[in-house]
């Protein structure tokens, strides 16, 4: 039966249609969606309803308050000072620590690097060539970032064991050009830290500005090191530190599009902020990338944190540490698969030199699970491996993970990759050496990847096989390629 091209939709309907039409429609849509306590990646679920209905009341009035302007409400300003206030007192502010509510770490981190920048060129001249250092295990939007705002990407291998930069290295790294530096507490693809005492160090020796990217690890490394946990230290106890970002819809468990950058203090701040009024219309000023903005999240994130206070985050600390080390213990004896690196938050990854990660992923989507494919990186001896993001959610599932794990892992055991995926990439290989542009080589191998108007295959081994084979540039125009051809 051929697949539905996902491009396709109505028309405008010429008259309105009934509530309950809508909402049927709604839940049609949904109905191919995972639930939340089955996705280890995406989605964070404190297991606590009453606090998810709690921010949805709270945000449903303040939906439709624009915080482009808070002299027309006033009620956001104050919103947002607490919020920001109350994550601020979590990561050893200083008397003149402040920040910004973003709408995601994405956000978050683009502003760190657009104030970076801004300082770099008020010291160095508006045209000075400015570079970005570092790992390769930093988010991928630091380099949305670059590209975006015209840095250059200085990208430092990582010790492939620890999966932590060299403090030498980075030190090695930093030049003339240098506008920021770059750490995180924990990083997505392993959930280590960077050591970032000795990178403040550093970064303070040259007065270079450093951020920490604490999105994914800040909130849960707060409440762990308080549990006896070995903490990094990674916050604003650290010299050198000039901003760090922190997600609230990731570990606090707030409604998505919400994150706090936080700055060391005032003046750094100051390079964040756009204001034109070199248009006919009214003065702008921007705190972050969006204008018009729904005071919705705010006020969820508000009632979020209000609703589970200090002692809620700790409780949930504790569940989410007891389910990351179970899985860490039980996931090698279930599957056969090997940890990779000392996790300190509430991410773990793991590969295998026996199991075909990528044929195991799609073993467990057709169990109803999410595991998070990893294709690694070669040139830098990063393996392949799966990532699972634990949460409150998952864990009361676990058992059950578990057990689908392991007769997932058993199917997916010795699994070669497609033969298909290796006379593709030296296809590929053989057209790049001839001067073919990617997107020209690639768009005839689409339709044979199953890929086109009617969506993703339901396996994605061959993708992510691919992903793994090609060098950056090739893999990058076809996520590019394949995107473009899903969105009508």
């Amino acid at each position: 039966m051929p697949r539905e091209d996902v491009r396709a939709a109505p028309r405008l309907p010429e008259e309105g249609l009934s509530d309950d039409l809508v909402l049927a429609r709604a839940r049609e849509l949904m109905r191919d969606d995972l639930e939340t306590g089955r996705v280890f990646a995406y989605v964070y679920d404190a297991a606590r309803p009453r606090v998810r209905e709690l921010a949805e009341r709270v945000a449903e009035p303040f939906r439709e308050l624009n915080a482009l302007d808070f002299t027309v409400f006033p009620s956001l300003l104050r919103l947002e000072n607490e919020v920001v206030g109350m994550t601020a007192s979590l990561f050893h502010p200083g008397p003149d620590t402040v920040g910004t509510f973003t709408s995601g770490g994405t956000e978050s981190i683009l502003l760190a690097v657009k104030a970076a920048r801004d300082r770099f060129r008020a010291r160095r001249g508006e045209g000075a060539p400015a570079e970005i250092v570092m790992p390769v295990t930093a988010h991928a939007a630091f380099h949305k970032a670059a590209h975006y705002l015209g840095l250059t990407p200085v990208v430092l291998a990582c010790d492939p064991t620890t999966f932590r930069v060299d403090p030498d290295d980075v030190r090695r790294a930093i030049g003339p050009r240098t506008a920021i530096v770059v750490a995180s507490a924990v990083n997505y693809s392993h959930g280590v830290s960077d050591p970032i005492p000795e990178i403040g160090a550093i970064a303070a020796e040259g007065d270079v500005w450093f951020h920490v990217d604490a999105c994914i690890g800040g909130f849960l490394l707060a409440y762990f090191e308080r549990l006896g946990e070995p903490v990094v230290p990674f916050d604003f106890r650290v010299p050198g530190v000039s901003s760090l970002s922190v997600d609230l819809h990731k570990y606090g468990f707030a409604p998505k599009g919400s994150s706090v950058l936080l700055y060391r203090d005032r003046s750094l701040r100051r390079y964040q902020y756009f204001a034109s009024t070199r248009w006919s219309g009214y003065p702008v000023v921007n705190a972050t990338v969006q204008s018009t903005k729904s005071g919705g999240p705010l006020a969820g994130s508000w009632a979020t944190l209000l609703s589970i206070g200090d002692r809620g985050y700790l409780q949930i600390a504790r569940e989410v540490l007891a389910a990351r080390r179970e899985l860490e213990r039980r996931v090698p004896e279930a599957a056969g698969l090997t940890l990779l690196g000392r996790p300190e938050a509430g991410l773990v990854a793991f590969t295998s030199e026996s199991v075909n990660l990528f044929v195991l992923a799609d073993r467990m989507r057709s169990r109803g699970w999410y595991i998070q494919p990893q294709p690694g990186r070669p040139e830098h001896e990063l393996p392949p491996s799966v990532h699972l993001t634990v949460t409150p959610g998952t864990a009361r599932r676990q058992e059950e993970f578990l057990a689908d794990l392991a007769q997932a892992a058993a199917e997916a055991e010795g699994a070669p990759d497609p033969p298909f995926v290796r006379q593709l990439v030296e296809a590929l290989k053989a057209q790049a050496a001839a001067g073919a542009a990617p997107v020209e080589a690639l768009a005839r191998w689409l339709p044979l990847l199953g890929l086109g108007p009617a969506g993703l295959p339901e396996e994605m081994a061959e993708i992510h096989a691919l992903m793994r084979h090609l060098p950056p540039e090739w893999t990058e125009a076809l996520l590019v390629e394949v995107v473009n051809g899903l969105f009508g």
